[in-house]
């Protein structure tokens, strides 16, 4: 999956930016208060776009 579109999915299921860091960005779920670290690469292997949504608690796009 796209970088771009998990980070769309993950904003439309009210997730956040919390903060950067090198190589990822933190996200955090403001309705459940749940943080996750999202990889800044251009692709993201379905297995890890499936923890990230699981870690957030959002479904899986």
């Amino acid at each position: 999956m796209k970088h771009v579109d998990l980070e769309r999915h993950l904003r439309k299921h009210y997730c956040v930016l919390y903060r950067e860091g090198g190589n990822h960005g933190v996200f955090r779920n403001l309705r459940n208060n749940k943080t996750s670290s999202v990889p800044r690469h251009r692709e993201i292997d379905d297995f890890l776009v499936q923890k990230i949504c699981r870690d957030l608690g959002v479904p899986k796009p």
